[in-house]
């Protein structure tokens, strides 16, 4: 092979590994992400969590506190989702979703290592639709952690055709 084809044959490589770089730095389903209007997202995440969702459980339950005056009772509403993790390095088992139908804010997203839980927080009017989701769609949930301190975590499903 002469020496120019060679050389060109390198740059072009060397060009086309460069180009492939930025797309490897962001997060397997960036796609689903909105865009970053108040740019939080500084940089590239230092932790990535992307679960496809194999099973759910939910769990309705109720509770009264008898030792208080008066007397509380409360009905937590939780999903329990588990799969099979999608990304290198993803050591997620399980998410819990809580629905609180009566704060104002939610708690900000939360992966706790040793357990290898995602929690994540939602209005008890999203319940239906996560739901729904579930048992009609193929779904992930994902969590993304930057140096920042800013989090961000979705479920959403994978490209849909319509009908």
């Amino acid at each position: 092979m002469p020496l120019s084809l060679r050389c060109s044959a390198v740059v072009l490589l060397l060009s086309s590994l460069s180009m492939a770089a930025p797309a490897l730095a962001e997060p397997m389903h960036a796609q689903y992400l909105p865009p970053d209007e108040m740019s939080v997202r500084e940089g590239e995440p230092e932790q990535q969590q992307l679960l496809q969702i194999t099973e759910y459980v939910i769990v309705a339950g109720s509770q009264r506190q008898s030792n208080q005056q008066p007397i509380p009772v409360t009905s937590p509403l939780t999903l329990r989702l588990k799969g099979k993790p999608m990304n290198k390095g993803a050591t997620i088992a399980e998410v819990l979703i809580h629905f609180d139908g009566e704060s104002k804010s939610l708690k900000k997203p939360a992966y706790d290592e040793p357990s290898r839980t995602l929690t994540l927080y939602y209005p008890a009017s999203q319940y239906r639709v996560l739901v729904d989701l579930l048992r009609n769609e193929k779904m992930y949930v994902q969590f993304l952690s930057y140096a920042n301190g800013h989090v961000w975590a979705d479920l959403h499903t994978g490209s849909v055709r319509a009908r």
